[in-house]
């Protein structure tokens, strides 16, 4: 590791927090090769596809979820 970078939280906005935050995911994504996923995450999953399978539930378009969660929000 190189150096170390400590933010100003407390002096910075909420956007400029989201910002970082945004940016940090962004960056995760493009490099999770070196990021293991924990077994759990395994588990989640097959039990979800169980639930699928079984009919018990099912997969809805990101985009309609967020657009439901905002509706619900407001």
């Amino acid at each position: 590791m190189g150096t170390s970078t400590t933010l100003p939280l407390t002096e910075m906005s909420r956007a400029a927090k989201l910002r970082v935050m945004e940016e940090l995911w962004d960056d995760l994504c493009h490099s999770s090769e070196g990021v293991p996923s924990p077994a759990w995450h395994g588990e989640v999953l097959t039990a979800r596809a169980e639930r699928v399978a079984k009919g018990e539930a099912e997969f809805h378009e990101w985009t309609d979820v967020k657009e439901r969660l905002l509706r619900k929000k407001a």
